[in-house]
């Protein structure tokens, strides 16, 4: 008999209109996959992206069409070839945005993508964490080669992969300046930058400052708007796949300066996941979250998200019992625990 779970999906390009709640068949694990009980799903610009059909050319969709790509949940079956997790365990990932499947009850995913739920996160705060964290992790350790001593700045640092910047970039031992409007300076300052610049105040490139990296967080310039305050060997990353695309940064190589740019195009990894939780379990690392939603809300979820005047991430709640509650909290363990080695209702 064929299992049901509740989701939000579209059928078609367009608004957020599009959305709808739909009844489905509960995704059955492949080899290599775990079935997830969703308990909170992080809200993504790549959501409300991909339902416009901005990158229709570029990723075919299987309609009706599931979005979501970050979950935090439990582990209630699993597929050949796993053996990583159990039934019962608290976890949280990110996968493809193409592949979609987080706005539902229950989602199919690889088991090499996950990690285990740091012990004092809630399932909501967790929901926040895979995307927008790995995101910042790989544009600065990957593509900016941040090391200690590096002078970053952070454009659009207190959005959700911004205000996740600040925090790796000071861990990794970069000297932080974070550009954002007036009202996110204290943000910025708790979560470490050393400096803070007001662009609704202050001309960021006017500054006497020069930078090894500034990852643009917000996709909101190109290349030639952040030449003037790179350092000879400075190195731009952008998070927008406008002002990063091949030719941009393949030209990029050929300036007399040594300035170059590059793209940042996330990857999931339980690995990379598991050394952010780390951080997150000592206090080096947290979430910000602006606002959650009901998940038949994901309509106005998402047209906050198109706004780009989010302070830090949104997040679904697709189960409202749970998603306040933590890993060690002793209710939710026994929640847990009762439910190991069986199907979750």
């Amino acid at each position: 008999m064929e299992q049901k779970m509740q989701a939000i999906a579209f059928r078609r390009y367009g608004t957020v209109e599009v959305l709808e709640t739909l009844e489905t068949e509960r995704p059955i694990p492949r080899s290599g996959q775990v079935l997830i009980r969703v308990i909170a799903a992080g809200v993504n610009p790549a959501d409300w992206v991909l339902r416009s059909g901005q990158l229709r050319f570029f990723a075919r969709l299987k309609f009706p069409f599931i979005p979501g790509s970050d979950v935090a949940g439990i582990v209630t079956a699993m597929g050949p070839g796993t053996g990583r997790f159990r039934p019962g365990d608290a976890v949280y990932g990110m996968f493809p945005s193409i592949k979609g499947g987080g706005y539902a009850q229950y989602v199919a995913v690889a088991e090499d993508v996950l990690a285990p739920i740091p012990p004092q996160l809630t399932y909501v705060e967790a929901a926040a964490v895979p995307l927008a964290s790995l995101t910042a992790l790989q544009a600065l350790r990957d593509q900016g080669q941040v090391a200690h001593g590096s002078s970053v700045l952070i454009y659009g640092a207190s959005g959700g992969v911004g205000s996740f910047a600040v925090q790796i970039a000071r861990n990794l031992g970069a000297h932080v300046t974070a550009a954002c409007s007036t009202g996110n300076i204290e943000l910025v300052k708790s979560l470490g930058a050393k400096a803070v610049i007001d662009y609704t105040r202050n001309e960021i490139t006017a500054s006497d400052t020069h930078y090894d990296v500034i990852f643009d967080a917000a996709g909101a310039f190109p290349f030639k708007h952040w030449r003037p305050i790179l350092k000879p060997k400075g190195l731009v990353v952008s998070i927008n796949l406008n002002f990063a695309n091949p030719l941009q940064t393949f030209l990029s190589c050929f300036e007399s300066t040594g300035k170059r740019l590059k793209g940042v195009f996330v990857r999931p990894s339980g690995d990379d996941l598991t050394r952010l939780s780390a951080w997150i379990s000592t206090g080096k690392l947290r979430p910000v979250i602006e606002q959650s939603f009901p998940l038949l809300q994901a309509a106005q979820a998402q047209r906050r998200s198109e706004s780009r005047r989010v302070r830090g991430k949104l997040v679904l709640v697709v189960d409202e019992k749970l998603a306040q509650t933590t890993v060690e909290d002793e209710h939710c363990n026994n929640r847990v625990r009762q439910w190991e080695g069986r199907e979750l209702d």
